[in-house]
């Protein structure tokens, strides 16, 4: 009887060592890849609206289209500092002899699409502040493998995510 049950025992632990932790390994690599494309998407998206002070609704749809990509959902928020300069200033912001202090006021994702959608095109200036932040919706194949096995993670955390922000450094026109 004792060797019977060892024998199961070993066949359950060879099973976990031949196919979970495999699994495992490489639903990991996944979220790697799709971690690094996520980064580098999110990044080159701010930089290029940063470069050309223009966010359109065709780069932002190319945006969510590149990062849906890796098979999972994504919320993406993104936040836009608007410089309202002094009216009282008659310098450009490289200018060190201000009247006063510049003031920033915020556009948030939900204000800029609604934008986007009225006037195709959101005409950014130099000095605004440009932020995107980039988080997975959906459970990956690697923390519902973590869930089973570890109870690590929790239903509300996300394992994929980049943020980048950067200051406009072009003007962009309305056409």
């Amino acid at each position: 009887m004792s060797d019977t049950l060892i024998t199961v025992v070993a066949i359950a632990l060879a099973a976990i060592l031949m196919f979970v932790f495999p699994l495992m390994t490489m639903s990991d690599r996944t979220d790697d890849v799709s971690q690094l494309t996520i980064e580098t998407a999110t990044t080159e998206f701010v930089d290029d609206v940063r470069t050309t002070g223009k966010l359109t609704m065709d780069k932002y749809s190319k945006f969510v289209e590149n990062i849906s990509s890796t098979g999972n959902s994504y919320d993406v928020e993104m936040e836009l500092q608007v410089l309202d300069e002094n009216p009282g200033k008659k310098t450009t912001q490289a200018e060190s002899t201000k009247i006063g202090e510049n003031v920033y006021y915020s556009m948030y994702t939900s204000q800029i699409l609604d934008t986007l959608d009225g006037s195709k095109i959101l005409a950014l200036k130099e000095g605004d502040i440009f932020s995107a932040n980039v988080k997975n919706t959906n459970t990956t194949l690697s923390q519902q493998l973590k869930n089973f096995l570890y109870k690590v993670t929790g239903n509300d955390t996300y394992t994929i995510a980049a943020e980048h922000a950067g200051i406009v450094t072009a003007n962009g026109t309305g056409k």
